[in-house]
This record gives structure tokens, C-alpha cells and sequence, in this order.
């Protein structure tokens, strides 16, 4: 198999071309006709993630977050660019197209693992899906919840209604979606990062704000993809980075 065939996977997945215009997305180091028999994948690569794909043999990482986004105009020897070409290592990012993909993307798993029927993709912000919860529950019954369902060791969030059956998820950071959250009518917004302003907003509006951290509400895409790409790809290995995760302690 080479890199070109998960690409291809991953392209009628989620387009490339359905990326956001400030996006960089797709195979953005190595070639495409790499022959790969083992992959890495992990929300973010760094430098910790590249030492792990070379020493686990992996010719590939897959990822969700672009490990180049600015135009390059150095390339330091310490770079994760340039750690990846020096170890012959290919990356595929696949980000804001992911994000938005109805029918699999980092929100419709967000969706899906806090228990939402019926989602669908808003029509009033870009990043927003809209889901039902099966039965109501109270905010902070809801609240607890997401965090065992995104494995949080903690969160925020808001109490400021007394029930909440429609809810709305942005993950990353996807607080600016509050206002089209409550337009859609949910009683509660599922996010990664949302800002004072934003929040202020949300209480104004009567919806309640789950705050589950950036990287929590978007690595809950790893394994569902890395089952999908096992089912395609049964000769490859397919792994999640032990070593990545945002470091992140609360008290």
C-alpha cells in the first residue's frame, strides 16, 4: 500500500477541497507514492510524536491538526517539518475538513460519543452540528456526562437553564458558534475553547456552556478513524500516539 491510497480514503471521508479557505490540508510532507505498512495517528504531531513514529517503524501520521500552516520561510534542524523529512516520515492532515464532514468528522463523533440522535450539520454556523439527547437532564447532570464520555479529568460549565434536550457541538474552538447555537434553538453548546465574551453571551441567551478543553472535544476522532482505517486497510498497522496529549492538570 502507499500513502496516495489512505489519502484517497481519507479524501472521500472528508474532501481536501471542503477545507476552509485558510486551511492547509492533505498530504503536506513526503510523497505520495510511499509504500507504508505502518501509521501513526495523533490530534497534533510533534517532535515527541515524530520520535515515536520512527520508533515504531511508521512511514505515515495521520492527523488532525496541520503540522504546516503558516508558509515556511526557515526550516530549523529542530523543526517537526524537518524532523519528518530527515526520519522519511509522511504526515496527512486533515483538519477543518474533518471538522465539517456530515457523514464522519471530528463533531459527528463529539455527537455520537455524548449521545446525540439526530444530528445534523447547522445551516446557521459553519462548524455547528445540532443533536437530540435521548432523555433531558439537568446542566450539571449533563455536564458530568460529557466528561466521562471525553475521559476529562475536568471542565466548565454554565447552569443556566433548568433542562437541556437539543444541544449544539463546535469542538475546538468553537465558542464564537454560541449565537448560532441559540438560534438553533439548543439549550446547550459542547465545545473546546469559548471565550469571556462569548460566555456572557451564552448566559444572556439562556444556553448552557459544556467547556471540555480543546484537545478532549477533538481527539475524540482518533479511534473511531483509526477503526475505519483498519477496516479498509486490515494489512497496515494502525496506531494512536501514546506520547501526545495536551499536558493539561487540574486542581
Amino acid at each position: 500500500m502507499k500513502v496516495k491510497d489512505i489519502l484517497g480514503f481519507l479524501e472521500a471521508l472528508a474532501p481536501t477541497s471542503a477545507a476552509m479557505d485558510f486551511d492547509n490540508v492533505g498530504l503536506l510532507v513526503g510523497s505520495p507514492e510511499a509504500e507504508i505498512s505502518r501509521v501513526l495517528l495523533s490530534l497534533d504531531i510533534t517532535s515527541e510524536v515524530v520520535e515515536e513514529a520512527a520508533e515504531n517503524g511508521c512511514e505515515l501520521i495521520v492527523s488532525h491538526h496541520p503540522v504546516i500552516f503558516s508558509p515556511i520561510r526557515s526550516l530549523k534542524a529542530q523543526s517537526v517539518p524537518y524532523l519528518l523529512a530527515q526520519s522519511g516520515i509522511a504526515a496527512v492532515c486533515m483538519h477543518t475538513n474533518l471538522d465539517l464532514s456530515e457523514e464522519f468528522g471530528v463533531n459527528t463523533c463529539l455527537a455520537e460519543a455524548i449521545g446525540l440522535k439526530n444530528v445534523r450539520r447547522s445551516q446557521l454556523g459553519e462548524c455547528l452540528f445540532i443533536g437530540e439527547l435521548e432523555k433531558a437532564a439537568d446542566p450539571r447532570a449533563f455536564a458530568e456526562s460529557v466528561k466521562s464520555a471525553l475521559f476529562c479529568e475536568g471542565l466548565r460549565y454554565t447552569d443556566v437553564n433548568d433542562s437541556i434536550a437539543t444541544v449544539a457541538v463546535a469542538s475546538g474552538a468553537g465558542g464564537s458558534d454560541i449565537f448560532a447555537a441559540a438560534a438553533e434553538g439548543a439549550d446547550a453548546l459542547v465545545t473546546g475553547e469559548i471565550k469571556h465574551h462569548e460566555i456572557n453571551a451564552a448566559n444572556e441567551l439562556g444556553v448552557c456552556v459544556v467547556d471540555a478543553g480543546h484537545f478532549k472535544s477533538e481527539d475524540i476522532v482518533i479511534l473511531p478513524l483509526k477503526s475505519r482505517l483498519e477496516a479498509e486497510f486490515p494489512d497496515i498497522t494502525f496506531t494512536k500516539s501514546q506520547t501526545y496529549g495536551d499536558k493539561m492538570k487540574y486542581i
